[in-house]
Parts: C-alpha cells; sequence; structure tokens
C-alpha cells in the first residue's frame, strides 16, 4: 500500500469515526426522552384504570 493509499484510507476511516460518533449522539439525545415519556404514559394508564374502577 503506498502512502497515498495509506492517507486515503485514514482519512476515510476518520470520517466513519466521526460519522458514528455523530449517530450515537443522536441516538442518546432521543434516549434522554424514552423513559420519562413512557413513565407519563404508565402514570397516566394507572390515573385512568383508578378512575374507572375506583368509584
Amino acid at each position: 500500500m503506498t502512502k497515498a493509499e495509506q492517507s486515503l484510507a485514514d482519512d476515510k476511516m476518520r470520517a466513519e469515526i466521526a460519522n458514528l460518533a455523530a449517530q450515537t449522539a443522536r441516538i442518546q439525545q432521543q434516549m434522554r426522552w424514552q423513559m420519562p415519556m413512557w413513565m407519563i404514559g404508565f402514570i397516566g394508564a394507572i390515573v385512568a384504570i383508578v378512575n374507572v374502577y375506583g368509584n
């Protein structure tokens, strides 16, 4: 492998790493809100059940 080919391979690898880092950050940002939304839905379902069967 020549120096030019090695340099090109290194650049491609760095670009792929940057791409994966950006995707990871996006997924982590989405996951941050997932658990609170599940909890709100669960609490809402419990409140609805209590309202239906509580009276």
